[in-house]
């Protein structure tokens, strides 16, 4: 199956939080961006497209909850080493987002920070080397 993913995030500015993602290196989808909409292609099968909170709600038909006082979602990027994680977390914080809002994890195997959005929303930005994670995995259900 060909699949992709479209994260739909409710956000305060349009304009702000396009500039946060595209330092990240999202690009623009200008066929799907307007005054209150933004998709970024974050990579061929993931993009995250912006509205704004009241067409969110429009979209929605709920309430939009404050992602920095409610959680919604936990969004996680799987990135190529420790030092990718490290440059991802790091240049979220420098484009105006937070970096590790959350404590940093760090196992044999794992490796995770986590930055916030303008808006809130969390993002991990995670390694793992796979065969490491699958045989711990294994010895942890053998237990």
């Amino acid at each position: 199956m060909d699949c992709r993913i479209f994260v739909k995030l409710p956000v305060r500015n349009v304009v702000a939080s396009s500039a946060f993602y595209a330092a990240l290196g999202a690009e623009w989808d200008e066929r799907f961006c307007d005054a209150s909409t933004a998709m970024m292609h974050l990579t061929d099968q993931i993009a995250v497209v912006l509205l704004h909170q009241d067409r969110f709600a429009a979209s929605a038909q709920r309430q939009v909850a404050d992602a920095r006082t409610h959680s919604q979602e936990l969004l996680r990027l799987s990135c190529e080493d420790r030092a990718d994680v490290d440059r991802l977390v790091a240049i979220a914080g420098w484009a105006g987002g937070r970096a590790d809002p959350r404590p940093l994890r760090d196992g044999d195997f794992l490796y995770e920070r986590s930055f916030e959005d303008p808006d809130g929303h969390i993002w991990e930005a995670g390694w793992m080397e796979a065969a490491a994670g699958r045989m711990a995995r294994g010895q942890k259900h053998a237990a």
